[in-house]
């Protein structure tokens, strides 16, 4: 399922509308990590503060690809990626939300997803709740290769903005240090 699909789906998920008419890509098998991940953040990388429009800022490794979205902006180097959208939310934000409304919409529409954790969190932005959990990569248009990711998923509320942040890797690449710097980086404007 094309990424522009699945933003849409969880876009409606967001919004509390129901998806139970999308055909789900979660009947696809988790594949295996792989022993030598392609992925690690080397210690050396530079990071720099992106500062959007939509009404955040996030320190981002320097030299990344960006793509900018009507309401969402993702870097990616390789099978790296950062994402960070920005949608409507009136309901309170809580771990009990997350599991009712936003995890059956990741299993939904991402790719043989295993949910490892679900915490509240305080982050220097604010208050907020973490989705740990790993999903198949999208297919590689040229060599239709694809591999395990790890994801720590966070969302925040401020104002009735939701901020969701998805950091993915490769499972096994060992970038908890700088996963934790770009989440505590997070700030509303």
């Amino acid at each position: 399922m094309p990424r522009s699909v699945r933003a849409a789906l969880l876009a409606i998920a967001m919004a509390g509308l129901s998806i139970s008419t999308v055909p789900s890509i979660a009947a696809e098998a988790p594949l295996a990590p792989e022993h030598n991940p392609p992925g690690d953040i080397p210690d050396t990388q530079v990071f720099v503060t992106h500062r959007s429009p939509l009404g955040f800022s996030i320190q981002v490794p320097e030299g990344w690809a960006r793509a900018d979205g009507h309401s969402s902006v993702r870097f990616t180097d390789k099978y790296n990626a950062i994402e960070v959208a920005i949608s409507s939310e009136q309901q309170a934000l809580s771990r009990a939300t997350i599991e009712a409304v936003q995890v059956p919409a990741l299993v939904k529409t991402e790719r043989a997803v295993k949910i490892a954790k679900v915490a509240s969190i305080k982050l220097k932005g604010g208050q907020a709740v973490l989705v740990a959990f790993t999903s198949n990569s999208d297919p590689n248009p040229v060599t239709n290769k694809q591999v395990r990711l790890e994801h720590n998923r966070y969302f925040l509320l401020k104002d009735g903005k939701l901020a969701t942040i998805d950091l993915a890797a490769p499972d096994g690449a060992d970038n908890v240090d700088d996963w934790a710097l770009i989440a505590q980086s997070f700030r509303w404007n």
